[in-house]
């Protein structure tokens, strides 16, 4: 099925009433049949509903369509975005490993990967996305994940992601990349060879800013990878936790088994089903929003790029970018509704986004509605001016996620707005 169909039809069987709308299970737990049926369900020798931290109905479809949109076997929803990144980290690194991923990153999992994952003794590797060969001097046999985003944030980078996969397989490391800004609709990773791609469904999936959640998707070939693979004795070796378990002997996709088993399990940062079933809904229209995103981008950069108060515009569809022969090759329908321009100075960026009408200053992307950011006071506080730089976040960038609404209206704010 084309990818239009999936997102309408994926992952859902009419019930008895046969309701058109996928139902909402809004429930916290599941009655079983009698002692051995409840008995098999915590063995895996029957699949079904045990308790909504591990699984829900409204959710399985969720997770069933966007492994369906992605062209993935598997997916586990989250509580959020986030959750969704450190539960794929997680599933692959311990205390006393490592992870490598690209500089150019959101703030938030910066701070994830270079704090807080510090505390639990993982090291954070970073390299520049655009220099694949560094990961030769940074990869040992330590080394669990290489984490990147198909377009970048803020930045908007895109990676070259054949090359950093050809880089991971050559050592026989998980890729992990966050396709969030890209969406299904306009990138499939896995279909190039990534592993698991991660979403914050918080952005476009939703598409209205209603809920907050995430969703990690596993490749058919992830199984393939991690079986007898030494960088991962755990998906190999019994499960203690879970009486002996061998996860990649159980015929079901490893990564996701074990993430659901022990990770949702443990943690429970799991996505409420009414906020899954918010998700189906963005799903079933995000094929036309993001070819309106795309193009209402695409003539903002070329009007902002022509401006004399514009020093630099970040949109990788436009022929300047130095990110255009990957966007070519990668981004063939679009590049998204996110971009970035930069201005003079701190002062300067700062003024346009409070004289703007229309884009409202939200620290979020992929809404309806358009948003206005200047990262280096919000997102990216939080980094030192080394940081910002490797992050590649100029003190008088401002980022734009275009929304739905008129495109020269937008245009005629930012007019507005750039004013002297």
């Amino acid at each position: 099925m084309e990818l239009q169909t999936q997102a309408l039809h994926a992952g859902y069987t009419k019930d008895a009433q046969g309701t058109m709308a996928v139902p909402i299970y809004q429930t916290t737990a599941y009655e079983f049949r009698d002692v051995e049926h409840a008995a098999n369900l915590f063995a895996l020798k029957e699949l079904g509903n045990i308790y909504t931290r591990l699984n829900n109905p409204t959710t399985d479809v969720f997770e069933k369509r966007m492994a369906a949109m992605e062209g993935g076997i598997a997916a586990l929803g989250t509580s959020s975005g986030m959750s969704a990144i450190f539960y794929a980290i997680a599933n692959l690194a311990q205390a006393g490993e490592n992870i490598l991923c690209a500089s150019q990153l959101y703030g938030g999992t910066v701070t994830l990967f270079g704090h807080t994952l510090k505390r639990f003794g993982i090291e954070a590797r970073f390299f520049d996305v655009h220099n694949p060969d560094a990961i030769d001097s940074l990869v040992d046999d330590k080394t669990r994940a290489i984490f990147f985003e198909t377009i970048t944030n803020p930045s908007i980078d895109v990676a070259p992601i054949e090359a950093l996969v050809a880089k991971a397989n050559r050592y026989g490391i998980i890729t992990v990349v966050d396709n969030t800004v890209a969406t299904p609709v306009l990138c499939r990773p896995l279909e190039l060879g990534v592993d698991i791609v991660v979403h914050s469904a918080s952005k476009y999936t939703t598409g209205q800013g209603l809920a907050i959640g995430g969703i990690m998707v596993e490749a058919a070939h992830t199984a393939a990878k991690l079986t007898q693979n030494p960088r991962y004795a755990h998906f190999n070796e019994p499960d203690s936790s879970y009486h002996g378990l061998v996860y990649v002997d159980v015929g079901l996709p490893p990564f996701s088994l074990r993430a659901r088993l022990a990770l949702l399990r443990d943690i429970g940062a799991v996505p409420s089903p009414f906020n899954s079933w918010l998700f189906i809904q963005g799903l079933e229209t995000l094929s036309l929003r993001m070819r309106q995103h795309s193009q209402s981008a695409l003539e903002i950069a070329q009007f902002l790029e022509q401006h004399p108060k514009v020093k630099r515009v970040n949109y990788p569809l436009l022929p300047s970018n130095k990110n255009y022969a990957n966007a070519s090759r990668y981004l063939p329908k679009g590049a998204s509704g996110l971009l970035s321009f930069e201005v003079d100075s701190f002062e300067t960026a700062k003024r346009i986004v409070d004289k703007t009408a229309l884009f409202s200053l939200v620290v979020n992307i992929g809404d309806s509605k358009s948003i206005i950011t200047h990262p280096a006071s919000t997102t990216h506080q939080q980094l030192n001016t080394q940081e910002l730089a490797k992050a590649g976040v100029a003190a008088g960038m401002i980022r734009l996620s275009v929304g739905l609404e008129a495109t020269q209206d937008l245009i005629d704010d930012l007019v507005q707005a750039l004013k002297d």
